[in-house]
């Protein structure tokens, strides 16, 4: 990477038929291609991919004023209509709505219009259709799980950026198969100190996962894609498959863990003996070549900071929690050794206070430093000590974490920013965890639900302040612009997740999957940001993306072009308004990404120094775990479309209220208790649920209180909890009746009877 950090089950219902054709990486061709609709129009966005019946669709139409597009003249006519891709029959039809009054919207340079069809619930393949204008979208799914074959592919980029293993049949498609990279000669197996390359210096460092385009390992982003992994994983831990035809599918184990375990046995190579952890992997320079396995330069390891042992202990304690709470006897294990490590790393920070934060400066390098700022040291110390508490319940993780979770910025600024959600989500976590500090637990949750709710989120949600549903601030828009997307629609899940605004979960729920949209096609380009994705349906798939292997000129430069084009499903950066070339160059202006609205800044292609389109088009490993984990909200499990609110403080013998909010008005609700986690899944008429509780009476006997949801789609109810309920953890979660076959239900929450 170019720049320092910024501050149901998956189904492979043709499993067999990847195997025989070879299509490792082509696995979600188990998904079929809808039929074709007439060609796309330019003026017509929707989800590539498409919609859950009961979700809110909304398709935008749009006439370009402003940018490389224009001027484009478009005006909707007066019925816009969904036809079926089979035949072409019409299934539903309707009016748009006109965006801001007709205004031109400054950040896309468009006018635009709205096409609500939320109504239509029929599932199978379709198309929208203006009949005056006589034009058409591309293709897409109404369907229980649209994004299915999707987030294999999106998964399954770890794979090819995995360093030292080779890329074979059957688990890599013949298109991106390769030999074991980086382990000759004072390579990964044999890497040196970079300041001190004598034998005497060699480590075994290999393994994980290249870190963007590069082939480079720094332990300061990698820990941001274990825990947006992890985070993913912990929603819904029984959703996850085993058959994503990686080399250790079938094991037992779900194969997002397997996928972890690849990067986290290298960042446990990177601890010392002490507890420190060294820093990076890299070569010295930014030099690479095309496939991995062809790229022979020397490797060499920076010194132990404590940035990356800050970063590194939060990882290992994540992790441990995850695969402790398997019950596999291996996975078991593996977490004892995370735990030791995690707990390690801890040890040396305190011993080691004198050296927080860390400078790293770079010596012996010229590529990046990936060293964090104090401020981003001090927080994901906190975020550690998160884990650590969970992980082991002691008290000093406790104190820590109720000493310091006041200087995050969502409460110094009283602003919670996207580029700050990592460590958000991990005072959630906090907040949401039995035990934890009651006082210190109320004041995360009213911080961000504070803020959450207020004018700078979700009131530019309802108010409509972007016509493509995904607001960022203008000065978001930056590097990684689809990351920070991103990161904002996973800001909305954790209100609904953490039972905050349950009058608003409605509206959480739709804002969230509009920024999934966004990435899926609602772009004023119309681009799917991920790569090469035609094979299951997506018509503007990026074909290019800044990277060593798929690099400009080879064979698997560019979808569209070249033989091969690059490996499926790897997130693009997106839209950067503030790309420049290098002043090197001479060329003529590169338009776009330059001089465009901002929402139009983007250019598909992945040329090198000097026009340097790794601004706008490189992966990123924490980029592409925060869309993997969006993309599983809406896939591996139920939607969080209820909020479910239960009183921070349960006291036995005395009244508690519960609240849900997000129901479909005049829908029964009933409210489930267990001591334990788990899984319960349950559809018979009119109930359909699959909840995250261990239900070992059945339903009924689990039954906190049911009810009708008022004409707001909200209830409650009060009880008294039983004395003998004293001490314990209780959890909690609410579901709808009459929903069959896909389950509206709430997060699961939890809290310790007082």
């Amino acid at each position: 990477m170019h720049e320092s950090k910024p501050t149901g089950a998956i189904s492979m219902r043709h499993l067999a038929l990847a195997t025989v054709c070879g299509l490792g990486g082509l696995l979600s061709l188990a998904r079929a291609v809808p039929a074709a609709a007439q060609s796309s129009n330019p003026h017509i966005r929707v989800d590539a991919f498409g919609y859950r019946p009961y979700a809110q669709k909304t398709a935008v139409l749009r006439e370009p004023i402003t940018g490389h597009d224009a001027p484009d003249p478009y005006s909707p006519g007066g019925l816009i209509e969904v036809r079926r891709s089979s035949d072409g029959s019409v299934a539903y039809s309707g009016t748009s709505t006109t965006w801001n009054g007709g205004e031109e919207h400054v950040s896309s340079g468009d006018h635009a219009w709205w096409f609500d069809f939320s109504n239509l619930r029929e599932e199978g393949s379709f198309y929208l259709y203006d009949p005056t204008a006589g034009i058409s979208s591309e293709s897409f799914e109404i369907d229980g799980d649209p994004y299915d074959a999707l987030l294999v592919e999106t998964l399954r980029m770890y794979y090819y950026q995995r360093c030292g293993i080779a890329k074979a049949s059957p688990y890599a498609h013949p298109n991106w198969s390769d030999s074991p990279c980086h382990l000759g000669p004072e390579q990964d197996q044999d890497c040196r100190f970079v300041l001190d390359p004598s034998p005497s210096t060699s480590r075994d460092l290999s393994g994980g996962w290249h870190d963007a385009g590069d082939y480079n390992k720094y332990v300061n982003f990698a820990d941001e894609a274990v825990h947006g992994l992890l985070g993913a994983y912990d929603a819904t831990p029984w959703g996850w498959a085993d058959d994503n035809m990686i080399p250790e599918s079938s094991n037992g184990l779900a194969d997002i863990l397997d996928e972890l375990e690849w990067e986290l046995e290298w960042l446990l190579r990177m601890q010392e003996s002490d507890g420190s952890v060294l820093h990076k992997v890299s070569v010295t320079d930014w030099s690479a070549s095309s496939p991995p396995s062809t790229d022979g330069g020397a490797r060499r390891y920076a010194p132990a900071t404590a940035s990356a042992t800050i970063s590194a202990c939060g990882a290992y304690a994540h992790a441990a929690i995850a695969f402790r709470n398997t019950g596999d006897p291996d996975a078991m294990a593996f977490a004892d050794q995370l735990e030791l490590a995690a707990l390690s790393a801890w040890a040396w920070l305190e011993t080691h206070e004198w050296r927080i934060p860390s400078y790293y400066d770079n010596a012996g390098f010229v590529n990046a430093a990936a060293e964090d700022s104090p401020y981003w040291q001090e927080q994901n110390r906190t975020r550690a000590a998160v884990y650590l508490f969970a992980l082991t319940g002691e008290a000093i993780y406790q104190s820590f974490v109720d000493a310091g979770y006041w200087t995050a910025y969502l409460f110094q600024w009283g602003w919670a920013s996207p580029w700050e959600f990592p460590f958000q989500d991990g005072l959630l976590y906090y907040a949401g965890f039995p035990g934890a500090t009651e006082s210190v637990a109320e004041a995360i949750r009213d911080a961000y639900g504070e803020q959450l709710s207020g004018p700078d989120h979700l009131g530019h949600i309802v108010g409509g302040s972007d016509p493509y549903r995904a607001f960022l601030f203008d000065n978001d828009h930056t590097w990684g612009s689809n990351g920070t997307k991103t990161l904002q629609g996973l800001m909305f899940i954790a209100m609904n997740r953490s039972g905050l605004d349950v009058a608003n979960a409605g509206p959480y729920l739709d804002a969230a999957e509009d920024y999934l949209h966004y990435l899926l096609g609602v772009n004023p380009p119309g681009w799917v940001y991920l790569t090469n994705l035609g094979e299951i349906g997506a018509e503007r798939s990026v074909a290019e993306t800044y990277h060593a292997w798929f690099h400009d000129g080879t064979v698997w430069d560019d979808a569209d072009s070249s033989l091969y084009g690059p490996a499926p499903g790897l997130v693009t950066g997106g839209v950067n308004p503030q790309f420049a070339p290098d002043p090197a160059y001479g060329g003529p202006p590169i338009e776009p990404p330059e001089h465009q609205p901002i929402l139009k800044s983007y250019r598909d292609w992945n040329a090198d120094w000097p026009e340097n389109s790794w601004q706008v088009t490189e992966c990123h490993i924490p980029v592409q775990a925060a869309v993997v984990r969006l993309l599983a909200e809406f896939s591996t499990g139920v939607p969080v479309q209820l909020g479910l609110r239960i009183p921070s403080s349960i006291q036995a013998n005395q009244p508690a209220t519960f609240s849900v909010g997000g129901a479909w008005p005049g829908a029964e609700i009933a409210i489930a208790w267990s001591l334990d986690p788990g899984h319960f899944s349950y559809a018979v008429e009119p109930w359909c649920v699959d909840l995250g509780l261990a239900l070992p009476l059945g339903p009924v006997a689990h039954r906190v209180c049911s009810g009708t949801a008022d004409g707001e789609g909200e209830f409650q109810c009060t009880l008294v909890v039983p004395p003998s309920a004293q001490g314990r953890t209780l959890y909690f979660q609410a579901a709808q009746r009459g929903t069959c076959p896909y389950p509206i239900q709430s997060a699961v929450v939890g809290e310790v009877v007082q």
